[in-house]
Order: C-alpha cells, then sequence, then structure tokens
C-alpha cells in the first residue's frame, strides 16, 4: 500500500487543521495495536492510529468500532496522561513516515505538563510512543530493543526519531541533483527499483508512476532507457512530482479493482494501469484512508472471529463425539446382561453341588434348548453364594446403566445436532454483530464461558434478515438459532407460512401472509432462500419443508433455534444466491 512519507505530507497538513487546539475527550483501544483518540474541537472528531501492523496509518475516522470490556494496560496509561489533553501542534519530522504531536497535559495538582505522542508508521515496525515534556518514553504500544542498544524504545529512555535512510530527499533537490542521480543508475536493474532505493519517501507505486509516465512502462530496464535517450523525461517527471507536492498539488485517490473493490490509494491520479481500474479522487485524504481499510479491516475481524468462534465450536463438538462414542460403546457393553441373570441362576441351581475355591462350574444349560453345558467364571475366594450375588448384581447394574446411557445418548445427540447447527450459522455470518450473537447464544446454552469479571456485556440486538418477495410479500430469515426461536415462536402470525431445509442445518424462513394464502411464486422464492441459507447451498437442490406457524411446536428442553412439526409437504429448491440479493430489502 503506499502510505509513504509524500502521502503522510498532506495528510499531516489536513490532521493539523481539524485536530490543532482540539482537547481529547476519550481515548479507547478496539483492537491490540489500534488507539482511537475522540478529540473536541470545532467538532468532535475520532482520530484513529495504528491499524494492523501490516497497515499502519494514521487518520480521522467514522467507522465503528466494538470496545471491549477490559481496556488493555497500554490504553489506562493513555487515559491517565492524556484525556483532557489539548493538542498544541502535529508535525511530520523530516521526510519520514513519522507524526509528532505534542500535547498540553493536564497535571496531577491541576497545573499543565507537555506530553508528547509520536506515531511511528513503518510496516511492521510501527509504533506509538508517548513522552514526557523532556522526551523521555513513559511507555509504547510495542517495547522494542535492550537498554544497551542505540535505539531501543522502552520506558525510562530518551525517545529518538528512527535513523534516516542513505537516500537522497527528492523535495530539497533541484533538477540537477535529480539528473545526477538518475545517470548514476546501473544498467542492470530495474528503473522502479533504482528510484525507490535512491529518493526517501516515495513508494513503489508512485515509483512505478514515474516511469510510466516516462516510458509508458511500468517498469522498465535502466539499460534499455539509457539506450532510448529516455532517462531525461524521468528526469523530468522526479522534478514534476518534487514541485507538485512541495506546491501541495496533490489530492487523495482512490484506485478500485476490475471488481470495484478498493485496490490502492495514492496522492496523484495514476495512468499505469490503463482502463481496467478506476482511479476516483475522494473528499479527504482520512475519508480515503478510512475507506480504503475500514471495510477491509471490518472484513478481516469479521474472518479472525469467525475463526476462533468455529474452533471452539468444533472442539465442544469433537468432545460432544468422543463422549457419544464411549456411551455407546457401554450401551454396548450392556446388551450381554441376560446372560449374567442366567448365570446367577445357574449358580443358585447348582450350590447343592459346589464348594468354595472352584475357579469354575461346568453344568448343564437350562437356558439352552439343546440342554447344552454352560462353562460359568468363579471367584475362588468366594463362596457360591456370593458369586451368584455378583453375577445378579452386575445384572442389575447394567439393566440400569442401558436406561441412563440411552437417555445420556439421546441428550447428546441433540447437543451434537445443536453444534453443528452453530457451525452452519457461523459459516453465513455477515457481520460481527451476528458472530457476537452467536457467541452470546452460546455463552447462555453454558457451551462457552462468558468473557470479563466485570459487568456483563451490553447485548447485542439485531434483526432477522428481510426479504421482499416479488408478489409484494415480506420474507424474514432468522440470522442465528435465538433469531429462529423467537422469528418462529414469538415474532409471527400463527396464519404466516413457515420453510426450512428438510433434514438440514439452515435459517428459519417465514413468508408473512396476512392471513392469506401465499402466491406459488412468493413459495418458490422463500424455499429458494431457506435452501441457500442451509448447509445444503452448495447442492443444486434442497428438500424445503413447507407448513403454518401453527404446526410449529419447540420441544421440551430443546435447544434454541430447535423445532418440531408434523404436519407439512416439501418442495425442491434451488439454492440462488442472485435472487436472494435481488429480493433482500437493505
Amino acid at each position: 500500500m503506499s502510505l509513504d512519507a509524500l502521502f503522510l505530507k498532506p495528510l499531516a497538513l489536513e490532521l493539523r487543521a481539524a485536530l490543532v487546539g482540539a482537547k481529547i475527550e476519550k481515548i479507547q483501544m478496539p483492537a491490540r495495536g489500534t488507539v482511537i483518540l475522540t478529540v473536541k474541537g470545532e467538532r468532535r472528531e475520532e482520530l484513529l492510529i495504528g491499524g494492523s501492523s501490516g497497515a499502519p496509518r494514521v487518520h480521522l475516522t467514522r467507522a465503528e468500532f466494538e470496545r471491549p470490556q477490559e481496556p488493555p494496560m497500554f490504553c489506562m496509561l493513555l487515559r491517565k496522561h492524556l484525556v483532557g489533553a489539548r493538542i498544541l501542534s502535529l508535525s511530520q519530522p523530516a521526510t519520514d513516515r513519522v507524526l509528532a504531536m505534542r500535547l498540553q497535559a493536564p497535571g496531577m495538582f491541576g497545573e499543565g505538563e507537555e506530553r508528547g505522542l509520536t506515531v511511528e508508521l513503518m510496516g511492521r515496525n510501527a509504533n506509538l510512543i508517548l513522552t514526557d515534556g523532556e522526551g523521555i518514553i513513559t511507555d509504547c504500544l510495542f517495547r522494542t530493543g535492550s537498554a544497551e542498544d542505540k535505539r531501543a524504545v522502552l520506558p525510562g529512555m530518551r525517545y529518538r526519531l528512527p535513523p534516516m535512510q542513505d537516500k537522497a530527499e527528492l523535495l530539497a533537490l533541484d533538477d540537477g541533483s535529480i539528473a545526477g542521480i538518475v545517470e548514476a543508475f546501473p544498467d542492470g536493474q530495474g528503473l522502479d527499483r533504482c528510484i525507490l532505493g535512491a529518493f526517501l519517501g516515495l513508494s513503489p507505486l508512485v515509483a512505478r508512476e514515474i516511469c510510466h509516465r516516462a516510458c509508458a512502462d511500468a517498469s522498465p530496464a535502466v539499460g534499455e532507457i539509457r539506450a532510448r535517450g529516455e532517462l531525461p523525461a524521468v528526469c523530468r517527471e522526479l522534478s514534476a512530482l518534487r514541485n507538485r507536492v512541495n506546491s501541495g498539488d496533490v489530492g487523495p485517490y482512490l484506485i478500485a479493482g476490475p471488481d470495484g473493490e478498493p485496490a490502492d490509494f495514492t496522492y496523484l491520479p495514476v495512468e499505469q494501469y490503463g482502463q481496467g481500474y478506476a482511479v476516483t479522487r475522494v473528499e479527504s485524504f482520512s475519508a480515503l484512508l478510512d475507506a480504503f481499510y475500514s471495510r477491509r479491516d471490518t472484513e478481516e475481524r469479521r474472518r479472525q472471529r469467525a475463526r476462533e468462534l468455529s474452533k471452539t465450536v468444533k472442539n465442544a463438538r469433537d468432545r460432544v463425539a468422543r463422549r457419544l462414542e464411549a456411551q455407546r460403546r457401554e450401551l454396548r457393553d450392556t446388551e450381554d446382561r441376560d446372560r449374567l441373570r442366567e448365570c446367577g441362576d445357574i449358580i443358585t441351581a447348582n450350590i447343592y453341588a459346589m464348594k468354595k475355591g472352584q475357579t469354575q462350574l461346568a453344568t448343564e444349560d437350562f437356558y439352552d434348548p439343546q440342554g447344552g453345558i454352560r462353562v460359568i467364571a468363579l471367584d475362588p475366594l468366594k463362596t457360591p453364594q456370593q458369586n451368584a450375588a455378583k453375577y445378579y448384581k452386575d445384572y442389575n447394574r447394567a439393566k440400569s446403566a442401558r436406561a441412563h446411557l440411552t437417555e445420556q445418548i439421546e441428550s447428546g445427540q441433540g447437543e451434537l445436532a445443536y453444534l453443528e447447527s452453530v457451525l452452519e450459522e457461523i459459516g453465513r455470518a455477515e457481520t460481527e454483530r451476528d458472530l457476537a450473537e452467536i457467541r452470546q447464544e452460546l455463552t447462555d446454552a453454558g457451551i462457552i464461558r462468558a468473557a470479563g469479571k466485570g459487568r456483563p456485556a451490553k447485548r447485542q440486538v439485531s434483526q432477522p434478515m428481510r426479504f421482499r418477495s416479488t408478489a409484494g410479500l415480506l420474507i424474514r430469515a432468522g440470522r442465528n438459532n435465538i433469531q429462529n426461536d423467537a422469528l418462529t415462536l414469538r415474532d409471527s402470525a400463527k396464519s404466516d407460512l413457515w420453510l426450512h431445509a428438510g433434514k438440514l442445518h439452515g435459517a428459519h424462513v417465514v413468508i408473512s401472509c396476512q392471513g392469506q394464502e401465499p402466491d406459488r411464486q412468493s413459495v418458490n422464492e422463500a424455499a429458494a432462500i431457506a435452501a441457500c441459507l442451509s448447509e445444503g447451498r452448495g447442492s443444486s437442490k434442497v428438500p424445503v419443508d413447507v407448513t403454518w406457524i401453527r404446526e410449529i411446536k419447540k420441544p421440551a428442553g430443546g435447544r434454541p433455534g430447535m423445532v418440531i412439526y408434523h404436519t407439512y409437504r416439501t418442495v425442491m429448491a434451488a439454492p440462488d444466491e442472485a435472487l436472494m440479493e435481488r429480493l433482500r430489502i437493505k
């Protein structure tokens, strides 16, 4: 991505205009490495600092973030020193990816004290450092190095700017100096890599753009360009870039790929992508970064949380499956219980002929229609009466175990089916809120522990997905088991039509009929939605059960989302995501 030092220059000007003189009201850390400062100046703004290690940035944001119940220690430290502080200045030291804020913070006894907050945006080495008025590090987001290092970033040490790279500062060079550097490029290397290695503050995208404008090629070899006499054109483009940045003739440009998704951003109207990519100027640099990163970060957080939740549920499912297998083995062992009772009867019938110390009894088996001989193992330390009692006791234990195991296996099968349904929910969760509701459902069900020891988290409440059939009927579908229960058992009329993929995990789908018989097309469209929102979505045809809400019952002790019905008909529906999106009410 292209948040290079030259991009940071106009961004810093924009942030300076919005933030200098503003007061910090609130500090949040919604994720590791991301700090949100709520500031109040002419208007209230939220400043995002940091971001993920692969894409550090700083900009004003309109995005919404989930706030953790227990703030990290670094967040608490920033609150202690900076809440109530006024931003005095914001600058970009040299031509580097660093922003430095100077703040006037309220002291312990009301007197003001100066603080520094420095944002380093160097890729994986990104950091946020809090210093006192003398430049001594109070603490930092990521502690690096040791006390012996020349540039350790540790509490108690003096803060030093990152060492400057051994490159020329383009913005400070005259035309002759630029030409001298370009002429010295070695023939055997790519021109864009030479530009990157020679000049400070450029991104690969801008280096390729200079090559494209000068040579109509984004990555030509230096030798070829020299042979064609095009090095002077490269110098002119570099000089033009210098003049443009120094004069402020730059703007925020978003680059979208052929699929319409944001692909990159820059401060120039790039031409190297041709007609395949759309380059659009947006209202501000903050809006540009917010648009580019917010959607990507939200989707990445959703995927990460979905992976974590899936892992938790799969572990629970596997535990239940192992327990069920052990219980089934024990149940199979009880199938021989009648033999135990028969052995007790045979021993009792032959007590008169037995003595203590026998290891076995071989006698006529009066349970065998053929009158065969049965050999029964005996405990030589027990009397005949005690051996008979032991067989009767084992028989009674096996008989009781069978009833108990049968009940446990039935319960375990229900729990296994429930966990499988939750995995299906996670697979079709669209937002972080959907995942938060699923986690809350699992917490309520006792599958996972509640997080944190403080106040219970505020419950996430969302609404079922809504669709409008071609005929105009409202169709609703639950996003998770809790919504399925509410939609089917509480929020629908008895005369509404209910659909669900037959014998498959999926969403409850309800057509609001307003007391009328729904038309066939609406039923078919709702069936296609139910097929899409089930684990059979990858099949060409899915059986969908259709019945009235009045036929649906909740079984006693049933898990969320589990219902029973006996009167229904089944239609075959093809999952059609395009139809679902077309009918969806945004």
